[in-house]
This record gives C-alpha cells, structure tokens and sequence, in this order.
C-alpha cells in the first residue's frame, strides 16, 4: 500500500475533507491510502490538525519533513491559498518523489516556471490540475471533436472570487484551445465579470464568471459545428482516478505547457480586473 502525505495550510478544508473518501472508492483503492497530515496553523472554529486526523483514520505529521521522509507521493493542498504553495511544496518538489499541486498552481506565470525548474532539478514527478479538465462529458465532447480544430471556446462558471476560481474554467478552455494567448480584456460589474481572450490565429475563449451560476462549457470546431455541456457531475472522481494513475507511473496528466499557461492567463485576468475594458498583454510562457 502505497502512502500518500497531505501538506495544508489548514487541513480543515473542502478538499482535504473530501479526498480521503474518494480515494477509498477509486479503482486504486487497493494500492493507495492518506497516511500522514500536516498543517501550517488552524484558523479559528476550524478543526485542528489532531482531530482531522483521528476522525479521518490518518496520522498527523509534526512537519513537512516527515511528511515528505515517510510517504510514496505527496500531495499539497491549500487549494484557495495559492500564494503558499511555492512555500508548502519547496521541500516535497526536491524529494524525487510525484507531487500533486491542487488548483491554483501559482498566481503567477514567475512562481509556476520556478515550481516547475525545482522540480525538474531534482527529477521530481509534478502534476497540477482543476478536476473540471477531467469530467467525462467534457473528455468524451473532445474525442468526439477529434482532430477538427477548435475555434472557440465559451465557459461559464462561479466561485468566492476570479482570484481563486477561474481556474475551473481555464483548465477545460486551455485544454480544448492549446496554448499562445496573446492577451485579455475585462468586462465587468464588479460581481459578474466577462473575460475576453485573444489568440494571434484568430482563436477565441470567452470565460464568464457568474456568481450562482454552474460549470458550463461550449466548443464550436469545424467551419459549423458546435458542442455545449451544460450538465457536468462526476470530474471529482475522475480527477481522483488521474491523480493516482499518476502518483503510480509518474507520468504527468497534464501538459506543463498548459499549466503555465493557466497560471499566465490567471496573472492577466487578475490584472485586467483592475482595468475593465482595456487589453492587458498575457505573460510569455
């Protein structure tokens, strides 16, 4: 049984309360199992780190050492503080041993291309991912696209903030579209925002974030033809499935090239907030 290490920045939070389950009903479930914890601190009327552990059956960890000494693949968490994972992964990305980096990578392409040079010094195994790049409606809309080319893609989706969620979003526009955006204009209200994304080959993405709103995602390719998925349900499990292929091969699921991408893209969107309306040059991958 391989063990799988959980680094947080407090582990009482949505992934890490829900991870453990859904690798006890993957396929891998023989092969894998959440070992070890460790946290940086317990925020207020969260639950500590001793009492994660005992009603999750893990064991905590009294530091990112250990964590990274005694488990097979490592996965860091704080999934809505990605400003902490280049600090959270340092030593897990020196280990030689696969990590799993939760959404959002970095908040900047700078910080994504230092993760990925660490991690490739020391021949250490990286993945990244939102899961909504793993749903089998949007999987099997892509394979029956093809080899046709993708003009245009169109998301729509919510979350607390652009900051933390338009990666759910990016990760399936930047999957369907490839890499080389050039830039990106804002429009917004303050609460809904539109964000408009230019490609030099005349490609297109459109990715709306509606608070409210559920996952959606419509694909035109071709001269005429076009895909919407409006219902997308299992990509957790999917993800899981992913995640553990690749903490059993090593072999990355996602391009790196995508990766920075999405990290790009984020840093550009963030910036285009700040000055609705105006083209703001994405960062050069």
């Amino acid at each position: 049984m391989k063990k799988i290490g959980f680094i947080d920045y407090f582990i009482d939070e949505w992934h890490a309360n829900n991870y453990p389950r859904w690798i006890k009903e993957s396929k891998f479930n023989d092969r894998f199992e959440v070992n070890l914890a460790w946290e940086e601190f317990t925020p207020e009327g969260k639950k500590g780190l001793d009492q994660w552990c005992a009603e999750m059956n893990v064991r905590p960890a009294s530091s990112i050492q250990q964590v990274v000494d005694e488990c097979d693949c490592i996965c860091v968490l704080s999934p809505d503080n990605s400003e902490r994972h280049e600090d959270l992964s340092a030593l897990a990305l020196t280990s030689g041993k696969p990590v799993y980096i939760d959404k959002t990578f970095a908040p900047s392409l700078e910080i994504a291309g230092r993760m990925f040079a660490s991690a490739e010094k020391h021949s250490t195994p990286l993945m990244s991912s939102s899961a909504l790049r793993f749903g089998s409606a949007f999987e099997k809309a892509l394979a029956d696209i093809g080899s046709l080319p993708v003009n245009s893609v169109m998301t729509v989706g919510s979350g607390r903030s652009f900051e933390i969620y338009a990666v759910h979003q990016l990760e399936m526009l930047v999957k369907a579209l490839g890499s080389g955006a050039l830039r990106v204009l804002q429009s917004t209200n303050g609460i809904a925002h539109a964000m408009l994304i230019e490609y030099a080959d005349k490609r297109r993405g459109t990715v709306n974030f509606i608070p409210g709103q559920s996952f959606q995602i419509t694909l035109q390719y071709g001269e005429d033809k076009s895909i919407c998925i409006n219902q997308m349900t299992d990509f957790f499990p999917c993800f899981i499935e992913k995640m553990l292929y690749f903490f059993d091969t090593g072999i990355q699921q996602v391009p790196k090239t995508e990766t920075l991408e999405i990290a790009a893209l984020i840093e550009a969107g963030i910036a285009a907030l700040k000055k609705p309306g105006e083209w703001v040059k994405v960062p050069c991958c």
